[in-house]
Order: structure tokens, then C-alpha cells, then sequence
């Protein structure tokens, strides 16, 4: 709505537009017509009726009536008239000035009615569509206040919800505003105490203004069908009770789709859970069952009084192969729990990528000594990182491929340090990598189509590998070898310097 200042001017100007035309026929185009100057006045009139307001356009009907008697109805110079008919004429021109006035304004009114009512709409879609868009449930209620603040340029918003165990406020929007509970209460038990509509009003009841302060802010019952479950409370820009309603029903259709996302992924992690819960349990039955069997059958031979000291000592070293696998199954277990928990810490020092390998090769040695390991270190420069973390990863890949590659054939492991980042490359001469698995490799469980027959596993190895590097920010990446096999290949941030480190530790 215009100020008083700029309504004052635009009554000024429609006088001045008056003054004009009364210019213009007296002094410059003398005109003795009185219908055509009277037409003319007419025109003044409906143009101002059809920008400004009606008051201003009917003191300009009453200004234009005034200088169309005294100027050009005889006798000129008074107001008064001489002739009768000239009376009626001066009667018709009013009358159809103010009316023609009041319809134009009326016009007008109903234009900006229905720019309002399509900006509103427009503001409802664009709205919903923010709801579409909102798929963090924990983040949709202060996303939701901010969105209609900002879609319906309003000062304040606030969702409130009710209890248990007390009222949850969302607040959006510049201003601040403070809702008292008292009142929230109020309005919630008055909408759950009746649902009428009020026609005249075009919505629900049980809207009500309270003045919290900063002038006055609107309450609006949430309701999903006729259940109410909470309160809109908005404050600034005015809003007809009726988008305020359809603005209620899109909040409250939103705060229902934010708790569905939250029960569909509270049933997604609770059904993940159970999935990995019984992965785990089958994986570990089957792997536990291979190494108890040999260990206990190994213990009855060590008791046995036929075997020779050569063969008690087989059956020996048999027995600690075995415990070493548990021991490695369960610390995989243990790095699992680690990693899925975020406690995975690092401690970074200064060693050399030999030393790295070197604690690798001692954590799989069993599962290596069907293998020849190759290893060449581009240079064994001295690099500052978490050693125990990476020799772990590199360990599961060493591991990884000794049970994907034939007896007997070679493993190659490459480092090279550039650019501030240590490298390592584990290749095996085995099948290579299937297509199908690719995309699989190194999430939890996955075990590859081309594992030998008998080959124990979880398929936890490469995935652990993935979730200590990552505690490094490090990478790692699998492809074939063109001339066969597979390429697994690990990439750390690490500082660098050259000649001997003073600090040196070990990566065990």
C-alpha cells in the first residue's frame, strides 16, 4: 500500500492533468463544444481511475466537473447555469465519472487480486518442491521454517510441534520471536477441539493473531486430514486466511514425509544391521570351522605315540599356522568393528616404505609361503605417515592376493614415492579380475568369482583395506594387467624429505 506522500502526489497530478486539459481547450485550442471537452475531461478520469485509487479518481471527477462549469458551461466565469439542459449534462457527466471510476477501480482490484492469488500459487509449487528436494530427515524442520520464510517473504516462521516431551519451535526468517508456550497450547488444544470450515473466510477454524511483541503474528493449526499435529505461526508479510491454510497443509503434508524418511531409514539401518549381523555369523562359522578341525586333529596326532619327532614338530607348526589364521580372522573382525564405529585414530612418524613392507610381509607370512614375493622400492626415501595403519591395508592386499594366485606363482609389490604421496602396487599372476566383480571388490563380504576352490576368507580384507586408508585420506584402486592378473594399487598422502631420519619408528 503507498504511503500518504505518494497518494498526495498522485492526487496533485491528476489535478494538474485536469488543469491541463482545461488549458488546453480555453487558451490554446479554444473549443466551443462542450461534449467534446466534457469527453475529454472523461478520459482524464478514466485514466486516473485506472492506475490510482478511487477517492483520488473521484475528487478528479469533482475537479473536472467544477472547470468544465465554469469555463465552458454559459454563463462562463460563474458557477452558475443557465440553461436547464446544461444542468443535466453537467448531473450525466458526474455520475458517469464516478461510476465508470468505481468500475475501473473495481476492475483494477480484481487484477491485483488475481496477480496475488498466482503469485501465491507460484509460491506454494515452488515450495512443495523444496519439500520434494528435502531427503536429510533430521535437517527437514529448520529447512522447512527457512523455506517459507524465504518463499512467501515472510519476517517469521516457526513450525512448532507439540509435546512429548515439550514443544519443538522451528524458527525461520530475520526477525526473532518469542512464542510462548502458554499460547502454542491454546491454539493446538482449540484445533483439536473442533474442524468446521468457515466459508466466508475460505478455510479451517482455529486461526487466531496474538501480538508477541514485534506486532502481531498469525497461528494456524498443522493438521494432516483432520488431525491437528502442530503450528504454523508466521509474522511480517500480510497472508489471506486462505493461503495461510493451503501454506498449513503443505507444512504439515511436509513434517509427516520427514518422519516417513526417518522410520524408512531407521527400518534401513535396523534391516542393514540384521544383514551384516548374519553375514558375519556365516562368514566366521565357515572360517572358524576349517582352523578348530585342523587344530584339534593336529592336537591328536601330537598325543599320538606312532608319529617321530619330525612329524610331531609338522603337526606343531601346524597348530600355530592355524591359531595365526584365527588370530587374523578375529583382528579382522576387530579392524571391522573399528572402522563401522569412526575410531580408526592415526599416528603419523617418520620410516621408510621398507620397513612398511617389511611389517606386511611379517603379518601374512603364513598365507605368503606358497608365493614368491617380489619387491622393488623406486627409492626408500624417508616419508611421514601412520606406518601400523598402512602396513595393515597393505597386509589385507598381500593376503588378498596369495589367495587369488596359483600355488607356486609370483607376487609383485612396487612402492614409489612422488609428489608427497607413497604408492604401493600389488600384482598377483593369477585369473585377474571378472567384469561382474569389479564393482563389488571392496565392499564388505564380497568374495571374488575367481576365489580357488577351499580357499578360506570373509571377503572383509579389501574392504578394511579401503577403511584404513581412508582414515589416511589414501585411495586405493583396482584394474587387470595387460598381460594378466590383477593391479591393486594403494595411494597416500605422506611428507617427504631426503637424507636420514633421526625419528624413525616401527610400523608393527
Amino acid at each position: 500500500m503507498a504511503g500518504p506522500l505518494v497518494e498526495l502526489g498522485r492526487l496533485v497530478a491528476s489535478l494538474g492533468a485536469v488543469a491541463g486539459v482545461t488549458l488546453v481547450c480555453r487558451q490554446w485550442l479554444p473549443v466551443t463544444n462542450p461534449a467534446t471537452v466534457s469527453t475529454t475531461y472523461f478520459l482524464v478520469v478514466l485514466l486516473v481511475a485506472a492506475r490510482w485509487r478511487l477517492w483520488i479518481a473521484a475528487v478528479t471527477s469533482l475537479a473536472a466537473m467544477l472547470c468544465f462549469n465554469y469555463f465552458f458551461l454559459p454563463p462562463v466565469g460563474t458557477l452558475a447555469i443557465a440553461d436547464p439542459h446544461n444542468w443535466v449534462a453537467l448531473a450525466a457527466f458526474l455520475v458517469v465519472s464516478l461510476v465508470a471510476s468505481n468500475l475501473s477501480t473495481v476492475a483494477h482490484q480484481r487484477t491485483d487480486e488475481a496477480v496475488s492469488r498466482r503469485d501465491e500459487l507460484a509460491r506454494l509449487f515452488d515450495l512443495s518442491r523444496d519439500v520434494l528436494l528435502t531427503t536429510e530427515s533430521h535437517e527437514a524442520m529448520p529447512s522447512l521454517a527457512r523455506a517459507v520464510a524465504r518463499r512467501f517473504d515472510l519476517a517469521f516462521v516457526a513450525i512448532a510441534l507439540p509435546p512429548p516431551p515439550e514443544w519443538r519451535v522451528f524458527e525461520g526468517g530475520a526477525a526473532s520471536v518469542v512464542l510462548e508456550k502458554a499460547l502454542l497450547a491454546e491454539a493446538f488444544a482449540a484445533a483439536r477441539a473442533s474442524l468446521e470450515f468457515d466459508a466466508a473466510a475460505r478455510t479451517y477454524v482455529g486461526h487466531r493473531t496474538v501480538d508477541a511483541g514485534r506486532g502481531p503474528v498469525s497461528l494456524v493449526p498443522l493438521r494432516v486430514g483432520t488431525k491437528p499435529v502442530g503450528i504454523l505461526a508466521t509474522s511480517g508479510r500480510e497472508v489471506e486466511p486462505g493461503t495461510l491454510d493451503a501454506l498449513a497443509g503443505l507444512v504439515a503434508i511436509a513434517i509427516e514425509r520427514a518422519q516417513f524418511l526417518e522410520e524408512r531409514k531407521e527400518a534401513e539401518l535396523t534391516r542393514h544391521s540384521e544383514q551384516l549381523k548374519t553375514a558375519l555369523l556365516a562368514s566366521l562359522a565357515h572360517d572358524l570351522r576349517t582352523p578348530l578341525t585342523a587344530i584339534r586333529i593336529a592336537a591328536d596326532n601330537v598325543k599320538g605315540s606312532w608319529l617321530s619327532d619330525a612329524g610331531r614338530a609338522e603337526q606343531a607348526d601346524l597348530i600355530l599356522d592355524e591359531v595365526q589364521r584365527l588370530t587374523r580372522l578375529f583382528h579382522n573382525v576387530v579392524e571391522m568393528a573399528r572402522i563401522d564405529a569412526g575410531a580408526v585414530a592415526t599416528d603419523a612418524r617418520w620410516t621408510y616404505p621398507s620397513e612398511i613392507v617389511e611389517a606386511a610381509r611379517e603379518q601374512v607370512g603364513q598365507s605368503l609361503r606358497q608365493h614368491r614375493l617380489e619387491v622393488a622400492i623406486d627409492a626408500d626415501l624417508p616419508v611421514r605417515l601412520d606406518p601400523r595403519l598402512l602396513a595393515a591395508a597393505l597386509a589385507q592386499l598381500l593376503q588378498n592376493a596369495s589367495q587369488y594366485a596359483p600355488p607356486g606363482t609370483t607376487i609383485d609389490l612396487r612402492a614409489r614415492v612422488a609428489d608427497e604421496t607413497l604408492t604401493f602396487a600389488v600384482r598377483d599372476h593369477g585369473p585377474g579380475l571378472a567384469a561382474a566383480d569389479i564393482a563389488h571388490l571392496f565392499e564388505r563380504f564380497h568374495r571374488g568369482s575367481a576365489a580357488r576352490p577351499g580357499t578360506s576368507g570373509t571377503g572383509m580384507g579389501l574392504w578394511i583395506a579401503r577403511g584404513l586408508l581412508a582414515a589416511q585420506k589414501g585411495r586405493i584402486w583396482a584394474e587387470n594387467a595387460s598381460d594378466g592378473g590383477a593391479v591393486f594399487t594403494v595411494a597416500v598422502p605422506a611428507a617427504t624429505r631426503s637424507g636420514a631420519c633421526p625419528e624413525m619408528g616401527s610400523p608393527t
